[in-house]
């Protein structure tokens, strides 16, 4: 049985100890740490740890710990409990990086077991509503998929109100206008409103106007008058331009991402797939891949499915292929060879921090040939959206062969499962041999490559 303490203590023992950790989140994988004194960070052990499946050094202060989906959050919160036992740790701060992107990804991130949890069922039901199987608990199933959905506005202004510094409720409570049905009511730009109009971005825009409000009532009113002023005022001014045009706009926008999302694949399907399946690995290097998360979250709400996943999910795929070349390529490097066998479980689970961190990036080519493999996967996919036939994720998280329980499209999910394998195959073929081809240097021998290789790591 996994003991999340007994990891979350070797993990701080080698990055310091708890009093030089000042910061600690996650995302779905990796557990993010600020330290306080880089030069007491020991991240070749830490790589080494039982559990750990790769270490990104983010430069300066900031550290990453992968440890993948389902373990991460048990980890993450033995490691925010020790800390805070640690009366000499310092005043927490956040971490670096791409820091408007992180932020709105820090929103969205907690929700994503829930749309797991609800794509996975709503899935399920479809195909027994296709089959004509249990007619009796398939409406029951419907509630339970699409409880979430209808209501997934209250909850990204609950998140986006807590990341902001505002009151959670107050942020969820604004939010709600967007999905109560007395909107209809409503006239903004000379058009009745819709309940839901704008989505997940209006909700998102009317929590941080509700945070703002909030912080300059508090920062005016005297405490007698804070408790009842501060959040009625709040309220009041982020509901009302929330309905006079907010929601209008973000609606605008919405409808644009759902619009321009459908013509891309149509018209432009396989190209777009190869830039997505190609430019994936590095997006997700740069941190970039976040801003995608509030696109994916809007399709899903609109559509049902966002068809940009499983294009992403190639690249993945590409780095499984260009991980296998190298693992028969180099034969003779029993250590590398030892990585790729660890790493190759997870790498097919959509989890690929640890083959990019691990074998690809380091040896530097086969990172390039891998998004080669990349592109071929996605613009497969992308081939027959162009055809008339989408493929989506109920939800996002999972890649890999992971999201199958989660694939459906226009076509129902057996056809969509069908292109997506499809995909995968061809991101493994194609990034074998693209690495296998031009993914070492000319005329060098396997152990000379490996050799300038680690010169090159430790230059």
């Amino acid at each position: 049985m996994r003991n999340d303490s007994v990891l979350a203590s070797s993990i701080l023992s080698l990055t310091g100890g708890p009093a030089n950790v000042t910061a600690v989140t996650h995302c779905l994988t990796r557990l993010r740490l600020t330290v306080a004194d880089p030069e007491a960070v020991d991240g070749e052990a830490l790589g080494a740890l039982p559990g750990v499946l790769g270490v990104i050094g983010m430069g300066g202060t900031a550290l990453q710990v992968v440890l993948g989906p389902g373990v991460v959050e048990g980890v993450t919160a033995a490691v925010e409990k020790q800390t805070r036992a640690t009366a000499a740790a310092p005043a927490p701060t956040k971490p670096t990086g791409p820091a408007a992107l992180r932020r709105v990804a820090n929103v969205f991130v907690p929700l994503i077991p829930a749309l797991i949890g609800c794509g996975v069922l709503a899935g399920f039901n479809g195909l027994l509503v296709n089959a004509g199987w249990l007619p009796g608990l398939t409406p029951a199933l419907a509630a339970i998929a699409s409880g979430f959905m209808a209501l997934i506005a209250v909850f990204v202004g609950y998140q986006a109100a807590k990341e902001f510094g505002g009151t959670p409720i107050l942020g969820g409570a604004v939010a709600a206008v967007v999905v109560y049905p007395g909107v209809e009511k409503v006239t903004a730009f000379g058009v009745h409103l819709s309940p839901g109009q704008g989505g997940v971005l209006g909700a998102l825009a009317a929590a941080l106007l509700a945070t703002r409000v909030e912080k300059w009532c508090r920062g005016r009113l005297p405490g007698a008058l804070d408790v009842l002023v501060t959040p009625t005022v709040t309220v009041l001014v982020a509901g009302l331009a929330t309905l006079y045009g907010l929601m209008y706009a973000a609606g605008v926008v919405a409808t644009a991402i759902g619009t321009g999302a459908n013509w891309l694949l149509t018209t432009t399907g396989a190209f777009a797939g190869l830039l997505l399946g190609g430019l994936f690995l590095p997006l997700v290097m740069l941190g970039l891949h976040q801003a995608l998360i509030p696109i994916h979250t809007t399709l899903i709400e609109q559509q049902g499915y966002t068809v940009l996943l499983p294009l992403l999910a190639m690249a993945g795929a590409g780095q499984v292929g260009g991980a296998l070349a190298v693992y028969v390529r180099l034969r003779h490097d029993t250590a590398l060879r030892t990585t790729i066998r660890s790493a190759l479980p997870a790498g097919l689970l959509g989890v690929g921090e640890p083959l990019i961190y691990g074998v690809s990036l380091p040896l530097g080519r086969p990172f390039a040939t891998a998004c080669v493999g990349g592109a071929a996967g996605g613009a497969f996919v992308g081939f027959f959206a162009m055809l008339g036939t989408k493929v989506g994720a109920t939800a996002i998280g999972p890649s890999g062969w992971a999201l199958f329980p989660l694939l459906t499209g226009n076509r129902g999910p057996a056809v969509a499962a069908a292109i997506y394998g499809g995909g995968l195959l061809t991101g493994y073929a194609v990034g074998f041999a693209a690495t296998w081809a031009f993914g070492f240097r000319r005329g060098a021998g396997v152990e000379t490559e490996r050799v300038t290789t680690r010169a090159r790591e430790t230059a």
